[in-house]
């Protein structure tokens, strides 16, 4: 059961400051959602987690360990799993095929049935096996991109945009899919536009504007259109 800690968090690219000292907690079996305008700094804040931005003060601390300053494959293979905004996945290899890829990243007390998981949870792809990924649905490709990541059986997820282009019903199917992986006993970091949808999922979801955390709201806000507009034009 892994835990992930962000404190103070500052992410600078040139004279743009992209995050000003964010502070948030996902404990295993939580999922947290990270809200706010476009340029807020959301995506910035996963990709600093994950090693891949700038971090120019505070900390990101896995089950108490720092993780600043090391490389993105090390933190993967120490529990943190990212599924990037616009899915990423390899459409000239098969959906089995890309889902192994995910078992690369996993951690030595990985207990192996990442690919059993990820199947059980996106029925679609078990059928589609054998097919290209490029040949598979937006929606398709969604599943496949959420389920190579739990292939590598981390205590972390991230996740940047799920629902970005779906269509409704797909929208469904990835929001059952969150409930399932939180059920599952991982913590959840979700970067979502949907900001009504993720409030009502989330255990907590953070709003941000201008890199800076402006309020946190809890499921039963989900209703509050006007405070949650609010938050976004603060």
């Amino acid at each position: 059961m892994t835990a992930l800690a962000v404190e103070k968090l500052s992410v600078r690219y040139g004279a743009v400051e992209a995050v000003r000292e964010l502070s948030l907690e996902v404990k295993p079996g939580r999922i947290v959602g990270l809200i706010g305008p476009n340029g807020a700094g959301k995506s910035s804040t996963l990709h600093a987690i994950m090693g891949a931005a700038p971090i120019t003060g505070g900390d990101v601390r896995l089950d108490g360990r720092s993780l600043v300053g090391r490389r993105p494959e090390d933190i993967a293979r120490r529990g943190v799993a990212l599924v990037p905004e616009g899915r990423r996945i390899f459409g000239e290899l098969t959906v089995d095929e890309n889902l192994r890829l995910g078992l690369a990243a996993r951690r030595t007390r990985a207990n192996g049935n990442g690919l059993a998981r990820a199947y059980e949870l996106f029925p679609v792809l078990r059928d589609f096996r054998s097919r290209h990924a490029g040949a598979l649905s937006g929606g398709q490709q969604q599943q496949l991109a959420i389920a190579r990541a739990l292939a590598a059986e981390p205590g972390v997820l991230l996740l940047d945009e799920p629902s970005l282009g779906l269509a409704p019903k797909i929208v469904d199917v990835v929001f059952e899919a969150l409930m399932q992986i939180r059920d599952s006993g991982l913590a959840v970091l979700l970067v979502e536009q949907r900001a009504q949808r993720t409030v009502a999922l989330a255990d907590e979801s953070h709003v941000l504007a201008n890199g800076q955390l402006r309020i946190t709201l809890g499921p039963k806000d989900a209703g509050d259109t006007d405070r949650l507009v609010s938050a976004y034009l603060a």
